[in-house]
């Protein structure tokens, strides 16, 4: 089944992302339930991918737990029998693609960090040889590792629009000079950490995104998914040649498609089936792969 819109009337929605609906269920905790929507070029598709939600809430579950000696992150409970009643009574909606989490304030920017340059990084280093307005190297190749992570911050789009490279001053007008300097130094541990370990189970982080708020006390909290392959750029470590693209095992698969096709990155249109199975394979893979356990919940 492909869940594309919760419907919970006893729970306050409080927005419907593109790809997550969010509900509050106390004034100190929300309900971050992923959906089976699709958004690629910031456009929802007009079908989803069955099980996608479910995945990348076991998948950011998972990193949850395995970055939790990083930075504490906004997850009070992913167990659904433990939720309060009033969410339980939409188990066959919500169970295992919801996650209860703390109500933070977010901080309005995206925290990417390049391991790798491919996508728009790739593109933008052809015309002017930086990423994000920070200047590279001659020489550099497609797909090629970078010396060390590079942390290259967007602005968030609202649905609709456009995400926003930015360079990492300009992050800093945003949030200030303390929290970005804390955000761009714990987004460079949490992937060095997490792409070490990835590497180990036949997957490369060619880069990701992470973000970030903050408690009332000002302490910096990760929060939204983490390391999915929605947020995420997966590459197979067997397959990796560099001065190519590389195969993904994440969105990138329904992106190539869609520009394969010349779309126009602004139409919403319905995906033809092989394409949106042959995603949920990719989807189920990375599963495997980084958890090393079947995904006994689809």
């Amino acid at each position: 089944m492909t869940l594309l819109y919760t419907n919970c009337p006893d729970l306050e929605l409080v927005t419907r992302g593109k790809v997550r609906d969010i509900y509050r269920v106390d004034e100190s905790s929300l309900l971050l339930v992923t959906t089976d929507r699709l958004s690629a070029f910031d456009v929802i598709m007009k079908n989803g991918v069955p099980g996608k939600g479910k995945i990348l809430t076991q998948i950011s579950k998972f990193w949850f737990d395995y970055l939790g000696d990083v930075i504490p992150n906004h997850l009070i409970c992913s167990e659904f029998s433990q939720m309060p009643e009033k969410v339980q009574k939409y188990k066959d909606q919500l169970e295992h693609r919801s996650l209860l989490v703390r109500s933070l304030q977010v901080f309005p920017i995206e925290a990417i960090v390049r391991g790798y340059i491919t996508g728009s990084a790739w593109a933008e280093y052809k015309k002017t040889k930086t990423v994000c307005g920070i200047q590279l190297p001659d020489g550099l190749q497609e797909s090629q590792k970078f010396d060390a992570p590079l942390y290259t911050p967007s602005t968030k789009a609202e649905i609709g629009q456009h995400d926003e490279n930015i360079h990492p001053d300009k992050a800093k007008e945003i949030v200030g000079d303390n929290y970005a300097e804390i955000i761009s130094k714990t987004a460079v541990e949490l992937y060095s950490k997490a792409s070490d370990y990835a590497l180990k189970k036949g997957i490369i982080i060619a880069d990701t995104k992470f973000e970030f708020g903050k408690d009332k006390e000002g302490n910096v909290i990760l929060v939204d998914e983490v390391l999915t392959p929605d947020s995420s750029r997966f590459w197979s470590s067997a397959n990796y040649r560099v001065g190519i693209a590389q195969e993904s095992i994440d969105k990138q698969f329904v992106r190539n498609y869609l520009l394969s096709i010349n779309y126009d990155k602004k139409t919403s249109i319905e995906l033809p089936e092989d394409i949106v199975q042959k995603t949920a394979e990719k989807y189920v893979e990375a599963y495997r792969l980084l958890t090393g356990s079947e995904p006994t919940f689809l």
